[in-house]
């Protein structure tokens, strides 16, 4: 369908994880969620320029749920967030000393987010407008709810598949219903925004209930023994995202990477703290603050990802150890060393080779 070599989708915020995914034989997918569509432009055209005219792919929200934010185009962050949320960030952060992003850079993050629709069906089509512009793209990919029809009409008429992100069998037939070429069973123990089902449980349902329709399998898998478990549960690939977190391209700063190789997998958790959706990250002491006594409820998407981003970028360039964190699924625990994509990509399909071939002498003996 796609032209890979090796059925592991690579997805990353990360420019540089993609196209070394893709020039390894697999095929890079480029989250949009943290860009605007200027921005994504600029990263869409550096790939362009260094992927060796490989086909990748590009992951956008398009969300089913989200507060309407055309009333607020031209308000502040002062008007649209609750007193409450504002000032229980402000004392979290001063408790860990960590500085104010310059006044004016504060305020544009804000009045960007705010007057292009952050987290609504506007971005998502802002985002698509961009990615149409490059051959390269080969996929289009949603990751919340299923993509509008005449979206996926026009990635056909362009020669873009499309597959859909799903966590219970009625999403994988409303993403079927719209059109998507394949769909991604995404089990509970996948990083970012994630289902409550088991990836165990959630892959074999979907590709019973979708028969002939290819599956990839996501959550939980950074080996070539869990590919190897995926595919024998009837997926066609599977779709990775955390293994490329603590890799040499990886963009994250030390600070999360260090932390990542330390962590156990008990030290994720789903909160809504960051987005308003429930998303599994790393734990911190961003993550214990929202979970505790007595903390404000998280707001609808995408006011709290206006609350929280400000919030991590000031986290982020504090460096600070106790609060900074990043999404990522429970199979971090098996995360120990800092390996190229490259090398990533080698040591799961020899471990899957070695794991189906174990298989199979089962079945001669």
């Amino acid at each position: 369908m796609l032209g890979i070599e090796i059925p592991v989708f690579a997805f990353s915020h990360c420019r540089d994880v993609v196209v070394a995914a893709s020039k390894a034989g697999g095929i890079g997918v480029f989250g949009a969620e943290m860009f605007t569509p200027e921005q994504f432009e600029l990263e869409l055209k550096w790939i362009e320029e260094n992927i060796d005219g490989r086909p990748y792919g590009i992951d956008v929200i398009f969300p089913t749920t989200y507060q309407d934010m055309s009333a607020w185009k031209d308000a502040s962050l002062e008007e649209v967030i609750p007193a409450t949320h504002r000032d229980f960030v402000e004392d979290l952060l001063n408790k860990h000393s960590v500085a104010h992003l310059p006044e004016d850079e504060e305020e544009d993050m804000v009045r960007e987010r705010l007057s292009r629709g952050r987290g609504t069906p506007v971005e998502a089509a802002s985002m698509l407008e961009v990615a149409f512009k490059f051959a390269g793209v080969k996929l289009l990919v949603s990751a919340v709810g299923a993509p509008p029809r005449e979206a996926v009409e026009r990635a056909h008429r362009a020669g873009i598949k499309v597959g859909g992100m799903v966590g219970a069998v009625e999403h994988a037939q409303r993403q079927r219903d719209a059109g998507v070429d394949f769909v991604v069973a995404q089990g509970y123990e996948a990083g970012g925004h994630t289902g409550e089902i088991g990836t165990m449980v959630l892959t074999p349902s979907v590709v019973q209930a979708m028969g002939d329709f290819p599956v990839l399998a996501a959550g939980g898998i950074a080996s070539g023994r869990q590919m190897a478990a995926a595919m024998a549960m009837g997926a066609q690939g599977v779709w990775c995202g955390s293994v490329w977190l603590p890799t040499v391209e990886s963009d994250l700063l030390p600070e999360v990477k260090a932390k990542l190789l330390a962590a156990k997998s008990q030290d994720t958790l789903r909160t809504r703290a960051y987005t308003g959706k429930p998303a599994r990250v790393l734990k911190s002491g961003w993550s214990d603050a929202w979970e505790a006594e007595g903390a404000p409820k998280p707001l609808m998407r995408p006011l709290q990802h206006l609350l929280s981003r400000p919030a991590t970028k000031r986290i982020e360039r504090a460096r600070s150890k106790t609060l900074i964190s990043t999404p990522v699924g429970q199979v971090v625990g098996q995360f120990r060393h800092e390996l190229t994509v490259k090398q990533v990509y080698a040591e799961m399909i020899s471990e899957f080779i070695d794991a189906v071939e174990g298989m199979t002498r089962l079945l001669e003996s």
